[in-house]
């Protein structure tokens, strides 16, 4: 029992020392920039494994960067991000419904013997956990990784302002193959750069983030045409911070 106490307090105590660790993280990018992100060091890796490393990323302060974008990906990935504290709980509700309503659609199929359609999962996470999870999170799907992920999202939110997030998110989130940030994303995409971009090039840029290197091989999907063309509606009544 004392060892196993011992255990639990040596467990704890790493626990500690890591939630300290990440929070002056955090901390620090109220004035430093980061350079980079762990998604962006995995992803660096797996290129350069693969031979054939290509990175583009160009920092970008916020008002270097088009309020268009900015309207843009708030419209596309988090419309309650202004006023939101980090987790938009009714956004992880509707998103469970969804993914539990096509997981019973595909089960359905399987028993008839139809073909299944792609099962996405959509995971209603905020602005603010996509950060949490690219800047200090590896890539892995698991409960304690979540939790982990909406404790830093509450830390980023405490320690860091809206304008702050959103700006660190735009220069750092992929964007394509090796693309990372506004200001690459604008130059391989539109041969331009991100302060100039349009509310139409915003919107296309914005649908593109789920997937992004996806769509990158998919210029003219319909189905990012017609959400851009969406988004373009929806952008001008979004709030910046």
């Amino acid at each position: 029992m004392r060892l196993l106490g011992r255990w639990l307090l040596l467990s704890l105590a790493a626990l500690l020392v890591l939630q300290l660790f990440f929070i002056g993280r955090i901390a620090a990018m109220a004035l430093l920039d980061p350079q980079s992100t762990s998604f962006q060091r995995s992803e660096a890796w797996r290129l350069a494994s693969s031979g054939q490393l290509r990175w583009r990323q160009d920092w970008r302060d916020y008002d270097q960067i088009a309020d268009h974008l900015k309207r843009a990906v708030i419209a596309a990935e988090d419309d309650g991000f202004v006023t939101h504290e980090g987790v938009d709980w009714e956004a992880i509700d509707k998103a469970w419904e969804r993914n539990t309503q096509a997981e019973q659609v595909a089960a359905e199929r399987a028993a008839q013997n139809r073909p299944a359609r792609p099962l996405r999962i959509l995971g209603g996470s905020t602005i603010t956990q996509q950060l949490a999870k690219n800047l200090l999170l590896s890539g892995e799907r698991t409960l304690l990784r979540k939790g982990q992920e909406l404790v830093l999202a509450y830390a980023l939110e405490h320690l860091l302002s809206k304008r702050r997030i959103l700006e660190i998110y735009l220069n750092s989130v992929e964007w394509g193959e090796g693309v990372f940030g506004a200001e690459a994303a604008a130059r391989h995409y539109f041969k331009k750069s991100a302060a100039e971009l349009n509310a139409w090039e915003s919107a296309r840029l914005a649908v593109m983030l789920p997937r992004p290197r996806y769509f990158e091989k998919l210029p003219r999907s319909r189905y990012l045409n017609h959400r851009t063309n969406t988004i373009v509606r929806y952008m001008r009544q979004v709030e910046l911070p």
